[in-house]
């Protein structure tokens, strides 16, 4: 079958099918709505622009954050997607912040209750992809760790399956301990709430969509309403989720470049687009006259709809902010404590989006600070400095001096050196997976 090169941990390039994964079911999809093609030098002048933008972040997050934001709904070159997922979502500055964490809570053994759930799920995340198909493989080997890690980081929260899309979706495009954060950042910052026992945040949320929803397509609201389909029905896995187990692959990358950027209200979003796209005309309901018919329309989302141009492009003109949301939310808390009293979970207030939540924690510019691991110097630089360098050694050689530099080791090996960062050696386990400072696969 088909497939697009989608940048991976551990190589350069790796197949990923283009498909929606639903329940272990592979839905490809025809060529024309397969991942738009971007001109080779297009990619390099964004790569080029999300270079500058990381390593000036702070600058960019607090004046050009508008422009930021229109990189992100544009898409994050994929070379670059793991680092800018890293920064966007403020997982950088708790790694930084919490050094040697995770290998804490990795070197542990972790709640056998826990650690039972979490093995008999590994074989069901992405089974077609290529960094999970193996049975006991390093991509499942790293899934558990960060699993576990966070059963362990937040005991009294534990572990939810639906954890587990989200860390293989971070996992896909960065190492494990990055995965965590990022996973860590998700689960309190941007869907606080989802993952605790009785599902409230969810369940709120649910009635938020539905509330909006009204707004958006009142036709299928009616429709929903008139069959008493509760909105926990259909929304659980797509919002708990972040989409990753619903939309075709190229779809979900859009889709997370977007709400890391921007918070929860892109799932809102793209949630709002689906009941309006499948329930929002007589023609689509004379197909579904009961609740039963009404919840299979929605679990075989019409491939149409789910396209990467046509779905951003509805994302992005439907009108619904984080006030919308917030507004939503005080009243849908009023109305659970009149009907059922006081909510159980007491969660964490909802970050909407990474300048929410850079501002709610400042970094430090050394939080922020990159540690490349190949550095290249321009041709015109090194032209440059070494013919300052050969001037400054024949002063220095009339004056009596010697040249105590050292040599300087060439940007770029001859083709017949084998590359340092490849040697031969044989991956033992899963503590040898990438690390994310000793090992950057990505320009």
């Amino acid at each position: 079958s088909s497939s697009v090169k989608q940048r991976g941990v551990g190589s350069i390039e790796t197949d990923v099918c283009v498909c929606s994964v639903t329940l272990g079911r592979s839905v490809c999809l025809p060529d024309s709505h397969r991942a738009e093609n971007i001109p080779p030098e297009v990619l390099r002048q964004r790569e080029a622009k999300w270079l500058d933008m990381l390593n000036n972040w702070d600058k960019w997050m607090a004046k050009r954050h508008k422009k930021m934001k229109l990189r992100c709904q544009k898409g994050i070159p994929p070379s670059l997607r793991g680092r800018a997922w890293l920064y966007l979502s403020g997982g950088k500055v708790k790694r930084e912040q919490h050094k040697g964490k995770f290998e804490e809570l990795d070197s542990q053994a972790g709640d056998p209750k826990w650690v039972d759930v979490i093995e008999r799920d590994l074989h069901r995340q992405f089974p077609f992809h290529e960094m999970f198909v193996a049975r006991g493989g390093h991509g499942q080997q790293d899934l558990y760790r960060v699993l576990k890690a966070y059963t362990l980081h937040r005991p009294e929260e534990g572990y939810c399956q639906a954890q587990a899309p989200i860390a293989a979706v971070l996992l896909m495009h960065m190492p494990a301990e990055d995965a965590f954060w990022g996973l860590v950042q998700i689960c309190e910052k941007y869907l606080p709430g989802y993952y605790s026992a009785g599902l409230e945040a969810i369940q709120l949320d649910g009635e938020i969509l539905f509330t909006l929803l009204k707004r958006v397509s009142p036709l299928a609201h009616r429709h929903l309403k008139k069959h008493k389909l509760d909105p926990i029905l259909y929304m659980t896995e797509w919002f708990m989720c972040a989409f990753s187990r619903t939309l075709p692959w190229v779809s979900v990358l859009r889709v997370w470049d977007m709400f890391l950027c921007e918070g929860v209200k892109i799932i809102f979003r793209v949630g709002l687009v689906v009941l309006k796209c499948m329930l929002g005309s007589q023609d689509k309901l004379k197909t579904c006259q009961g609740q039963y018919e009404t919840m299979e329309l929605l679990k075989t989302i019409d491939t149409r709809y789910m396209q990467e141009g046509f779905l951003v492009r509805e994302i992005l003109e439907l009108p619904v902010s984080e006030l919308d949301i917030e507004k939503e939310h005080l009243a849908s808390v009023r109305r659970w404590k009149e009907t059922r009293g006081e909510l159980h979970c007491k969660s964490l207030p909802r970050m909407h989006g990474a300048k929410a939540i850079m501002a709610a924690e400042p970094p430090s510019r050394q939080d922020l600070r990159q540690n490349p691991t190949i550095i290249v110097e321009s041709p015109l630089a090194t032209k440059s400095n070494g013919e300052d360098k050969e001037r400054k050694n024949t002063k220095e050689q009339k004056n009596g001096k010697k040249n105590s530099s050292p040599t300087q080791v060439a940007a770029y090996l001859e083709p017949s050196e084998p590359s340092p960062l490849l040697k031969d050696t044989a991956l033992l386990g899963s503590n040898q997976s990438l690390s994310s400072t000793e090992y950057d696969t990505y320009l």
